[in-house]
């Protein structure tokens, strides 16, 4: 898509703010000929956007004099011949060619190209021309964090301040706050917003019966203190993280080792620890503390999103399967903590911010040694305190391992002496995939079975092999007979053996396809035999078995087959007879297969003896060895030296294949003031941390720190001033910036500008701690006034992102399900951790399958934060309540109004159970009493007692009906799942 930027007072004033912007932004060098830079103005704006060193279109350049010049697009002194001015002009009647879906260059525009290549062409040495962005270094976002200092002197908190510029905002158009919400608002408001469960009637109680002023400040610093508020408000940076338990793409496999990066995201903000910090460890916690467990699981955040694990054998596409996995953790990275899309300058600068496919490189190179993948997770301590248990067995191991393999090696060389003599008896070629027969004397038989001792893959293992059609043929009983395949479903045949098993498929490998007349689908076995019942006794002579009878590459791994095999019949299916086997065929390969012959038919009775010791002690070191608990492992990724070795380069249009200038590890330029005003660095700009530019050979670890580093760095003005706007965001609803992961030209701007840095300079002075910024806002008055609708201030602002009303709202998916548990007391509330529970069933094969559970039982009762999420999978309840979908960062949660909520809420089995436990919870605590069951009731659900005629409504639907219906009526109420 092309954008057009048009400006008042035409092309003039259009060309005058090129060159004004290119100047701000360090583009126009002071010694640039004044001719050339309306001349650049010109081609960025009308040509550079499509012919370009990143993606030029047409494989064409306008980029830089060598494109220029090389192509003879530009002949200097001769604008005739240049097939520049060709293009841009007008031929008679027709438009120009160029550009294309786009405005026409002007006639002054073209009359100063013509005027700039008769004089020459001169063009500046070391000039780049990029399309300009539609904004640049002066946008707001980008500005430096403003003080307080020119605020109303009698607002001395940050509360205060808070009311007073929120008041400042509201008058400009008529408008002023609403009263204080009711003390009932105000508990349930808190309480759901810190900890995401509703109050318990005697915290009600205890708050109500508390005149003090201090009452509410108190209430929310027990809130903080809670262990449920790091399990809400870690809920929320997993939303934005992407935090998902499942690998995501096709296969979609499940993680079972991340979540002890739930964990400790949880426990990191009910410690308060510094934003920061967690930060740093985000990105380079296994720089920081390599040793410490609780802080290189930080740098999960790095593998927490999709994950493509299929492969590719092609190069090219095995190149861009990696290109597009680093572009996953740049963009989470960028948006999670920046507020940019810097995933837009993949394929060529940002079109809209002051980003370059320089800085997005520059951050690919950052990253470029990160791993998808599990990996062990303990300090240098449990380490060397599990090899000293290890190492003697393990050195018993190897004794036993090297002296089986010296007399197996022995028994070889013995063989393979002999080997002319033995191959003498291998006349018949080995097995064929496509189709192996054997011939044997007639014998009547009602039961054939294959048994297999080797497969062709592996000599050691008689598994695995399949078989897509097993035939038995009936023997003529004169010359005149047809013999027939009697090893058919259609003739009555059944087919019997182990075959590896799928649940959500079951039979899609089973033996009933080797008797089903067709090829294409295999019996893949996981034991031994497959077994052929006939319908009754056949006078038999022969059997013809395949794996890959009309493949084109029956090599393919896909179709294992037997190796070393026998025949056998039966008549009752318990006695067995051999009646052919593959001894006399020869060996599949020159390799394990004729190595395993050879040493069945060398091995003395005495040398199986000796070997059977040595694999008894064997089986016993082996076992002690498994009785030593493994070490734990967690989702954390690997660092692949190798990998960020570089050099790197700008992959033109994003193409992995077309490689562009090389680019080293650095900052996003335009927030690098220093860089931008002098082209020399001294060693302390360079270890301030406010900015960086490694050179390439730089460790990945050390990358990684100085991206960290300069993330937090007090000079960059994007960071805290993103995360203060998630805080008020979680807070109210929505944030001062409405697009709380997008601070660039695209995003919403500020509706309270100096309200945001006072928030940004708030987390600066209380060292990044968040609980002060929490408090700081639920001490406002802003935070406390009543959600009371007014329609005429809804005339002016009517979604009140003035905040002249406090914004109800519904609860979020995990925050419904916790309520129901916790009000029908079925919801522990006592300190959490772990692996996490499952809503659905999990089937695996080539891909994964996500089944949700029509009943969730008893260990299912946690907290939904600790549910493991899976990609792409859905979840009764709390999918139908907008739980995101964790393949992507979701910084702003969806609140849709739909049919399915109020029939999944009304008629789930989850429902019903809890409105039973609600029932017998309430009969508990008053057998007989109707009256204070009602109460009870209303207490939990909505933290108020009933209103008289809500109470004998009740009272008399309980006794149409029964408790347990009311229960269910109360859990489907719009009060139970909103906060005002």
């Amino acid at each position: 898509m092309k954008h057009r930027l048009t400006l008042p007072g035409g092309w003039p004033a259009l060309l005058a703010s090129w060159i004004t912007m290119a100047s701000a932004v360090g583009g126009l060098p002071g010694n640039e000929e004044p001719d050339f830079a309306k001349v650049a103005a010109i081609l960025e704006h009308h040509c550079v956007r499509c012919h370009n060193g990143g993606a030029a279109k047409g494989d064409f350049s306008l980029a830089t004099a060598a494109d220029l010049f090389a192509s003879e697009f530009v002949v200097p002194g001769q604008p005739n011949d240049s097939h520049l001015i060709d293009v841009i002009t007008p031929d008679g009647d027709q438009p120009p060619r160029m550009p294309q879906n786009a405005d026409p260059v002007p006639a002054e525009a073209v009359s100063i190209l013509r005027d700039w290549i008769a004089a020459g062409a001169r063009w500046p040495e070391g000039r780049e021309l990029f399309e300009r962005s539609r904004a640049d270094a002066t946008f707001w976002s980008l500005q430096p964090i403003t003080t307080t200092e020119s605020l109303n002197a009698s607002a001395t908190t940050a509360s205060e301040i808070i009311d007073q510029l929120i008041d400042e905002r509201l008058a400009a158009d008529g408008l002023t706050r609403n009263p204080p919400a009711d003390r009932r608002t105000l508990i349930r408001r808190a309480t759901y917003d810190l900890t995401g469960l509703p109050p318990t009637p005697a915290q009600t109680r205890t708050f109500l019966k508390d005149r003090s002023p201090e009452a509410w400040s108190r209430l929310i610093d027990r809130l903080l203190a809670s262990h449920a508020y790091g399990e809400r408000w870690g809920r929320h940076w997993l939303d934005v993280v992407r935090f998902g338990e499942s690998r995501g793409f096709e296969r979609n496999v499940i993680i079972h080792d991340i979540w002890p990066f739930r964990d400790y995201v949880i426990r990191a903000l009910n410690e308060d620890r510094p934003f920061d910090q967690l930060i740093r460890e985000h990105l380079a916690g296994d720089v920081l503390a390599a040793d410490d467990p609780q802080s290189t699981i930080g740098t999960a955040f790095l593998v927490a999103g999709p994950y493509d694990d299929v492969g590719n054998q092609d190069a090219a596409a095995a190149a861009q399967i990696r290109a597009n996995t680093l572009d996953e953790v740049i963009r989470a990275t960028s948006e999670a903590f920046l507020g940019l899309t810097v995933g837009c300058a993949r394929c060529h600068n940002h079109k809209f911010d002051p980003i370059t496919q320089a800085d997005y490189y520059s951050l690919y190179a950052t990253f470029s040694g990160v791993r998808h993948g599990s990996v062990e997770w303990a300090t240098t301590k449990a380490r060397q305190q599990r090899t000293a248990r290890l190492q003697p067995l393990q050195q018993d191991q190897s004794a036993l391992e090297q002296q089986k393999r010296e007399l197996l090696t022995a028994i070889l060389q013995r063989g393979r002496e002999h080997l002319q003599q033995h191959a003498e008896h291998w006349p018949r070629p080995p097995v064929d995939r496509r189709g192996t027969e054997e011939r044997f004397s007639p014998v009547t038989a009602r039961f054939v079975r294959l048994v297999c001792e080797s497969q062709d893959t592996n000599a050691n293992a008689a598994t695995g092999f399949t078989i897509e059609e097993f035939e038995v043929w009936s023997a003529p009983a004169s010359p005149d007979d047809d013999p027939q395949n009697v090893a058919l479903a259609s003739y009555g045949s059944i087919a019997r053996g182990v075959a590896r098993r799928i649940e959500d498929f079951a039979g899609a490998y089973g033996p009933q396809l080797t008797i089903d007349g067709s090829t294409g689908a295999r019996f893949l076995a996981a034991s031994t035999t497959l077994t052929i019942e006939l319908p009754q006794p056949e006078r038999i002579d022969r059997v013809l078995f395949s794996s890959a009878r009309d493949e084109e590459r029956p090599e393919h791994g896909l179709f294992r087959f037997v190796a070393e095999y026998r025949i056998e019949v039966s008549d009752d299916g318990q006695s067995w007879t051999k009646v052919a086997d593959g001894s006399d065929r020869q060996p599949v390969n020159q390799g394990p297969h004729l190595d395993r012959r050879l040493r069945l038919l060398e091995t003395t009775d005495a040398e199986q003896e000796q070997i059977a010791a040595i694999d008894r002690r064997l089986r016993q070191t082996r076992q002690q060895i498994a009785q030593i608990p493994g070490l734990p492992t967690a989702w954390i990724g690997r660092r692949v030296a190798s990998d960020a070795a570089g050099p790197f380069h700008i992959f033109q249009g994003g193409n992995p294949q077309k490689l562009g200038k090389r680019i080293h590890p650095a900052s996003l330029h335009v927030l690098n003031p220093l860089r931008q005003r002098r082209p020399g660095l001294t060693e302390a700009d360079l270890t301030s941390g406010e900015f960086y530019e490694l050179d390439a050979g730089v460790p990945e670890a050390e990358r990684r720190l100085a991206l960290a580093n300069w993330i937090v760095h007090p000079a960059n003005p994007l960071t805290r001033r993103v995360l203060a706007n998630r805080i008020w965001h979680y807070h109210f609803g929505t944030g001062l910036v409405d697009t709380p992961s997008d601070f660039g030209f695209m995003g919403g701007r500020p509706s309270h500008p100096r309200l945001l840095d006072v928030l940004a300079n708030q987390l600066q002075t209380s060292g990044w701690r968040i609980k002060a910024l929490h408090r700081a806002i639920m001490l406002s008055e802003t935070y406390q006034q009543a959600s009371t609708f007014g329609q005429e201030a809804a005339k002016i602002d009517a979604d009140a992102r003035l905040l002249w009303r406090f914004p109800p709202r519904r609860l979020s998916a995990e925050e419904v399900r916790d309520t129901m548990l916790d009000v029908a007391g079925r919801l522990t509330r006592e300190p959490d951790s772990g692996p996490g529970f499952r809503l659905y069933r999990f089937l695996q094969d080539n891909v994964s399958t996500y089944v949700p559970l029509d009943q969730h039982g008893p260990e299912t009762y946690r907290r939904a934060v600790y549910h493991q999420n899976a990609r792409s999978s859905v979840v009764d309840l709390m999918t139908e309540f907008d739980q995101p979908d964790c393949s992507f960062g979701t910084p702003r949660r969806a609140a849709t109004t739909t049919p399915l909520q109020a029939l999944t809420l009304l008629n789930h089995s989850f429902t019903l159970d809890m409105a039973g436990a609600l029932a017998r919870r309430l009969q508990a605590a008053h057998p007989q009493a109707l009256t204070e069951q009602i109460n009870l009731a209303f207490a939990l659900c909505y933290g108020r007692p009933p209103t008289e005629p809500e109470s004998e409504s009740c009272a008399t639907f309980v006794k149409s009906h029964d408790l347990v219906a009311l229960c269910r009526v109360l859990l489907n109420t719009t009060e139970l799942i909103s906060v005002r």
